[in-house]
């Protein structure tokens, strides 16, 4: 039975996954928080342990969430701390074509709206984001409000090809990826959305589902750096 003991001492207090995970909200482990792929970073918060679950800091972008202790085996002691890449706007505009190409090869794939998801063929709508511009080194923070934040406000009309456009009521609880012409690609739920990665146009003009996103449209933002995870988004 895996247990706290089962951890192997770190000299630098992390670890790295080495097989996906599934982390979750609450030391119950009920509902899905996000996914971390293979070869993340994490600390590991003792003190929080549980009979069922220990809560976990993931390194890339300081996101907290709960580990069954089950699962504990699969986390190995690294030798040196997560140093993050650093990335400024001219890193950054040579990767925004491999950014929207990995949205649009996630779409091409069977794939359903997954509350927490960020490895894929499932996703929900900041878990796409973040892959997308993690899977070319550039890290962004976890949720939709946190990305709107993080990113630079810039207006409607200066939209370009790789922004970002936040959709929300009383706050931010949407994102998805310009793609240029008028045009996003996001991961949708199943209750007002498409319950899948779609493409739909930042219009008024289109159906019923692109609609009521244009209605509920908060800002724009631009990515001009990468996170760095000893400051806060």
């Amino acid at each position: 039975m895996t247990s706290l003991n089962s951890l192997p001492p770190s000299v630098c207090g992390e670890y790295c996954n080495h097989t996906p995970l599934d982390l979750f909200d609450s030391s119950q482990c009920e509902k899905l928080a996000t996914q971390a792929a293979t070869g993340r970073n994490f600390t590991v918060l003792l003190n929080t342990a549980t009979e069922k679950a220990v809560q976990v800091c993931l390194k890339e972008d300081n996101y907290l969430a709960w580990l069954p202790i089950a699962q504990l085996s699969t986390l190995k002691p690294v030798s040196e701390p997560y140093n993050p890449l650093i990335f400024n706007r001219n890193d950054i505009l040579p990767r925004l074509g491999e950014v929207i190409a990995f949205t649009k090869a996630a779409m091409e794939q069977p794939n359903y709206y997954l509350w927490g998801g960020t490895i894929g063929p499932n996703y929900d709508c900041s878990g796409l984001i973040q892959r997308a511009f993690a899977i070319s080194g550039i890290w962004l923070p976890r949720d939709s409000y946190q990305q709107e934040a993080f990113t630079q406000k810039i207006e409607k009309e200066d939209l370009l090809a790789g922004d970002l456009i936040f959709f929300g009521q009383r706050q931010v609880n949407h994102v998805a990826l310009y793609l240029g012409k008028g045009y996003y690609i996001h991961s949708s739920g199943h209750e007002t959305g498409r319950n899948s990665i779609a493409i739909d146009p930042f219009s008024g003009q289109g159906d019923v589902i692109s609609q009521v996103y244009y209605n509920n449209f908060w800002s724009c933002g631009r990515v001009m750096r990468s996170y760095n995870n000893s400051l806060t988004a």
